[in-house]
């Protein structure tokens, strides 16, 4: 004999949860508790427990995104830059150039120093300050976490310096022999010495001391 029940009623679509947004706080979250606790305790004293327990979820759920706390903290860190630079598109900052390239206006000084200004400010940021500080000086002691810093934070930064100098050198701003992975340490460097070890204060007006000082040693003989 045929079963003439009805199926059984599925909830209204509308109303049930929506997994990639509850996902997506949770991952929020998360970012939130590792940057606030590596403030708070510092880098060794970090740990996934305590990110999971600031964040209100499970540590099995930070498990299944991130292998350890190291890549939890870079990427957090790495998701305020994109922050950043969202707001500054959506503010009309960005102009037509593309996204993460050091604007090519063709004038040199005017570019570099237009981001080392930018750079300047997030430095002096608290949220950006205290978890990139605290990240920068245990990679000098944890070699590992040092390559992974280096590796997924700075260079991508340094090539877009590489980039821009390569630019400038095909229009003959920069002498053609000029290295620009060395060149750009001419006035990146001194402000990461000067900020980390806090010899002296940093400035919009110390870098552009140093990119004129570093250009009138690149410009053409």
């Amino acid at each position: 004999m045929a079963d003439h029940t009805p199926p059984p009623r599925t909830p209204d679509d509308s109303r049930r949860p929506d997994v990639s947004r509850r996902s997506e706080k949770s991952r929020r979250a998360i970012y939130e508790a590792a940057l606030a606790l590596v403030v708070e305790l510092g880098y060794p004293k970090t740990t996934i427990e305590g990110i999971a327990a600031r964040a209100g979820v499970g540590k099995q759920t930070i498990y299944r995104w991130w292998s350890s706390k190291a890549d939890v903290l870079l990427e957090a860190f790495l998701d305020l830059g994109d922050q950043a630079a969202r707001a500054a598109e959506e503010a009309g900052y960005a102009g037509e150039r593309e996204p993460y390239a050091i604007a090519d206006t063709g004038d040199l000084a005017a570019d570099l120093k237009g981001v080392l200004r930018a750079t300047v400010d997030e430095l002096l940021d608290p949220k950006y300050d205290r978890p990139y500080r605290a990240l920068a000086a245990e990679g000098v002691v944890d070699e590992e976490l040092g390559r992974t810093f280096v590796a997924r934070l700075l260079e991508p930064s340094l090539q877009l310096y590489v980039d821009r100098l390569r630019a400038a050198q095909d229009a003959g701003q920069v002498r053609p022999e000029v290295d620009p992975r060395i060149a750009l340490e001419l006035f990146v460097s001194p402000l990461a010495q000067r900020w980390l070890q806090r010899t002296a204060p940093i400035s919009h007006a110390y870098t552009d001391t140093l990119v004129d000082y570093a250009l009138n040693g690149l410009a053409p003989r």
